[in-house]
């Protein structure tokens, strides 16, 4: 834990204790829910620096600052409508994997299985070949004895 006391520049806003830019304020927002738990310190203002990709917190109106790192704001892929996907040619690659048609990733092949009993109900799902994208949970099956692959529903 890093405790700093922030200065204020000419300026009469705080400045970055490692870089000397300017700080940006960013009021508190909503209460939020991590790993199961109520997060309070979402609601509180900050300091950001989008320098050093930190961000600096009051400690209960001390005037001292503890020091977080900015979390990195995850890419999300354009992920394509199930109605607009053609059915596709598909093709396993060397490592039995081909790129998914809806997101772009990676996705699995899953070979034929014999029908299991899951539950006292026979178990159709891994009868026929298909592939599986672990990323956009899409699977395609094969349309009857073709090389083409269709979205379907698991």
């Amino acid at each position: 834990m890093t405790v700093t006391k922030l200065i204020l520049n000419e300026k009469k806003t705080y400045s970055c204790p490692k870089c000397n830019r300017e700080l940006r304020y960013v009021e508190g927002g909503a209460v939020s829910v991590v790993n199961g738990r109520v997060d309070m310190s979402t609601t509180l203002p900050k300091y950001e620096c989008d320098h050093c990709g930190i961000y600096y917190q009051e400690l209960l109106g001390s005037g001292y600052y503890d020091e977080f790192p900015l979390a990195k704001p995850k890419y999300v892929k354009r992920i394509i409508a199930t109605g607009d996907i053609p059915p596709t040619q598909l093709k396993r690659e060397a490592d039995g994997k081909c790129e998914c048609p809806r997101c772009g990733e990676r996705m699995n092949f899953v070979e034929g299985q014999p029908v299991r009993i899951v539950n006292g109900k026979p178990d159709m799902d891994n009868v026929m070949d298909h592939f599986e994208c672990p990323y956009c949970d899409s699977v395609y099956r094969r349309i009857a004895s073709t090389d083409y692959f269709q979205w379907s529903e698991k």
